[in-house]
C-alpha cells in the first residue's frame, strides 16, 4: 500500500514514512570532478528562521547532527489542505514540528526546509540553514541530503503553484551548488535501512534531486508535484548558470508562444 506525508498529529499512524536512520552515503559520480564544477552556484534565497514558527512549542532537543556537504535533494509533500493563506504558512509548520516531536517523540522536525504555496521558503530543522544539517525525511537516505516539503497536497490533477516550484528549485540550486552538484544529474547514496527502497547497504543511484518516493515506497510528494520534478531540476540548472537542455527550451519557447498568443488575442 503506497502511503503519503501526514501532517501534524496524524503523522503518528505513518511514522515509518520519515523515521530516522542511521545513514551511510557513497560520493556522487560527479565528485571527481567537484572542481570543475565548482562555478556552478547559486545564491541562497531567502530563508524565514524557524523561530518565526516554532515560538513557545520548542523543546529541549539535543545537538544537530551534521554531513559533510549535500549532494541530494528531497521532494516531498505535507498531505494537507492546499486553500490555506500563506499567512498562515508558520502555523502549519509548527502544527507539524508539535505533530513529530510529541505524537512521534521525535527531538525535532524531520524536514530541512518548508515552502508554502507563495514561494516562501522556511528553515526546518535545527542546526543553521547553511549548514549540512543530518534531516529525518527519506529513512534510509538522510546522510548527505536535505528534505523539502511542500505545505499542501499534490496528488494527480492538481496544480502545483508556480511560486512553490521557483521555491524549490533555488532552494535545491543553492544547497547542490554549494557541494558542486548538478540538480539534473544522478548521485550514488548507500541505503541504512531495509525500510527504504533499497536493501541496508546498497548502494543506490537516485536523482540529485529526487522525489520522497524514489527512495522509499511512498506516493509522496504526490503525483502532480512529482511530474514537476524534470522542470524544477531545469530550473534548478539554470539558476546554477548550467545550460539548459534542448527540450527544456523548446518547452519554454512553447509556454511563451502561447502565452504571447493569448495577450495578443486579449481585448484592449
Amino acid at each position: 500500500m503506497l502511503l503519503g506525508c501526514v501532517p501534524g498529529i496524524a503523522a503518528a499512524v505513518a511514522l515509518v514514512l520519515c523515521a530516522y536512520g542511521v545513514e551511510r552515503a557513497a560520493e556522487s559520480p560527479g565528485a571527481a570532478s567537484a572542481g570543475r564544477t565548482a562555478a556552478y552556484t547559486a545564491p541562497r534565497p531567502p530563508i524565514v528562521p524557524r523561530a518565526v514558527w516554532v515560538g513557545d512549542a520548542s523543546r529541549a532537543q539535543p545537538p544537530p547532527r551534521y554531513d559533510d556537504k549535500v549532494v541530494a535533494v528531497f521532494v516531498h509533500h505535507t498531505d494537507s489542505p492546499n486553500d490555506y493563506d500563506c499567512a498562515e504558512a508558520p502555523a502549519q509548520i509548527r502544527n507539524l514540528y508539535e505533530g513529530q516531536t510529541n505524537a512521534r517523540d521525535w527531538d525535532d522536525i524531520g524536514y530541512n526546509f518548508l515552502v508554502d504555496r507563495c514561494g516562501t521558503v522556511y528553515e526546518g530543522r535545527a542546526g543553521g540553514p547553511d549548514r549540512p544539517v543530518t534531516g529525518a525525511h527519506t529513512l534510509g537516505f538522510n546522510h548527505r541530503s536535505t528534505g523539502v516539503a511542500a505545505l499542501g497536497t499534490f496528488s494527480a490533477g492538481v496544480p502545483v503553484p508556480p511560486a512553490m516550484e521557483r521555491a524549490i528549485a533555488a532552494l535545491a540550486a543553492w544547497k547542490l551548488g554549494l557541494s558542486g552538484t548538478d540538480p539534473r544529474s544522478d548521485v550514488r547514496l548507500v541505503s541504512s535501512n531495509g525500510g527504504s527502497r533499497y536493501a541496508s547497504g546498497t548502494t543506490a543511484t537516485l536523482p540529485a534531486l529526487a522525489g520522497h518516493s524514489d527512495g522509499f515506497m511512498t506516493s509522496c510528494p504526490g503525483a502532480a508535484l512529482r511530474a514537476r520534478l524534470p522542470v524544477i531540476r531545469e530550473m534548478a540548472a539554470e539558476l546554477q548558470g548550467r545550460t539548459p537542455d534542448a527540450g527544456h527550451r523548446r518547452e519554454r519557447q512553447k509556454k511563451a508562444q502561447e502565452e504571447n498568443g493569448r495577450i495578443a488575442g486579449a481585448p484592449r
